[in-house]
């Protein structure tokens, strides 16, 4: 049955806070519950050594990248990517699927029955990232990408920064299954039950300010890859999301850094971290539609490079003293950067014919594999204890080397002027 399309102004502001929404509840979800909430399951709980965790969580990064992958190019081929109403069923069945493994997570006692919550779990974030990433197209105009990005970038940091001091699975748990429960149920019946509103909102990328990302340059191209543009892009977000986790591990189990930062008992510091992750977000959502893709992956690395050589120098020269507020806050605004980048940036390399491909390689890959992958790296190099200082040498090593890259990368003329990184 097809309904009548509601002409009110309100239906596309119903559709972008339907993104925010799940986007920011998801990616809060992968900061907390799955990177680490996950780690303490295993350390505290089960008991396990350092390097079977990192096992555990290597084998969580390669299942949910080849899910993804396969889901992505799938839904490319059957040409789902381009159905609003299947990208909204499969995430409506994934949240369910993840609210019950989150209710469940916490009883779990042993290696085999981690590793078989993983296998599941694997399938279900497998599945979301060219779901979820592929409603981009149908929900938010090109030209407010960078602004939508932002937001999601403040909804899932501020609440990660300030609320979740503790870092347990059984509170994890027990605060994201108020998000989640009500969440699914929400999402079931919108995604199942016929309405006006879904259908108004399934046509939406057919219009002009919908749609089409503005570093598309072959319009009409489906089945190619998406360019070279593309695959820059994903390697150095790839980077970026390796150093980022590689680094940040380490340090908030480095006592000298845990008190004045993500896990301090004033409640001045927490917010002054979630806040700047805020005000990071907005100026990168207000740079984002200004700048081509040269600048927006160059000063990323700046930061980065910035931050990891302002961590490295702390632990050469006087790791007995406390960090000052300045470092952690100066991590949170290169974090938030990137992050917005990373919310923003695949949808523009694609069509709504190739959103869902794209997002699963670029999302998958710099997201999942990356974290994932750096994630099991620190913790077995603080299972063979490797000096803090050696550790983030060797952080700041890659996070310059990258950096590197980007630079050669501004030096390197644009041989043809037709395809300007500015361009719409």
């Amino acid at each position: 049955m097809r309904f009548p399309v509601p002409e009110s102004v309100w239906v596309p502001w119903f559709g972008l806070g339907l993104f925010v929404a799940a986007a920011s509840a998801g990616y809060f979800y992968n900061l907390t519950f799955v990177q680490l909430g996950l780690v303490d399951l295993g350390a505290r709980v089960m008991g396990l050594s350092e390097e079977r965790i990192a096992r555990a969580m290597a084998l969580l990064a390669g299942l949910t990248l080849c899910v993804a992958l396969g889901a992505g190019l799938v839904m490319h081929h059957l040409r789902w990517s381009e159905d609003f109403r299947v990208k909204l069923r499969l995430l409506a069945l994934v949240v369910v699927l993840q609210t019950a493994l989150t209710a469940v997570a916490p009883f779990l006692r042993n290696e085999a029955e981690l590793l078989g919550w993983i296998t599941v779990a694997s399938i279900g974030l497998g599945l979301g990232v060219p779901s979820l990433f592929g409603l981009t197209c149908d929900l938010v105009p090109t030209r407010h990408r960078g602004a939508v990005a932002a937001a999601v970038t403040s909804a899932a940091f501020l609440p990660a920064a300030v609320f979740s001091s503790d870092w347990r699975i059984e509170q994890f748990a027990a605060q994201l299954l108020w998000l989640m429960v009500p969440s699914a149920v929400a999402l079931v019946v919108l995604a199942f039950a016929p309405s006006p509103v879904t259908a108004a909102l399934a046509d939406q990328h057919r219009l002009p300010r919908y749609g089409t990302g503005r570093f598309v340059r072959h319009r009409v191209r489906s089945r190619g890859w998406p360019g070279r543009g593309f695959t820059l892009a994903l390697v150095l977000m790839f980077g970026v999301y390796f150093i980022d986790s590689l680094g940040f591990l380490r340090i908030v189990d480095t006592p000298v850094y845990i008190g004045s930062a993500w896990h301090s008992s004033d409640p001045s510091t927490l917010w002054a971290i979630g806040i700047t992750h805020v005000l990071a977000a907005v100026l990168a959502g207000i740079l984002y539609p200004a700048l081509g893709r040269r600048v927006l992956l160059g000063w990323i690395f700046a930061l980065f490079a910035l931050t990891q050589l302002n961590y490295v120098l702390h632990a050469l020269t006087t790791p007995e003293l406390p960090a000052t507020l300045g470092m952690p806050l100066l991590y949170a605004v290169a974090v938030s950067i990137y992050t917005v980048l990373n919310f923003a940036l695949w949808a523009d390399f694609s069509t709504p014919a190739t959103i869902a491909r794209n997002t699963a390689l670029g999302v998958g890959v710099s997201g999942w594999l990356a974290t994932f992958l750096s994630t099991s790296l620190s913790i077995w190099w603080t299972a063979v204890e490797l000096p803090f200082a050696e550790h983030l040498r060797a952080v700041a090593a890659v996070s310059l080397l990258l950096f590197t890259v980007t630079v050669l990368l501004f030096l390197l003329p644009d041989r043809q002027q037709a395809e300007k990184e500015e361009t719409a």
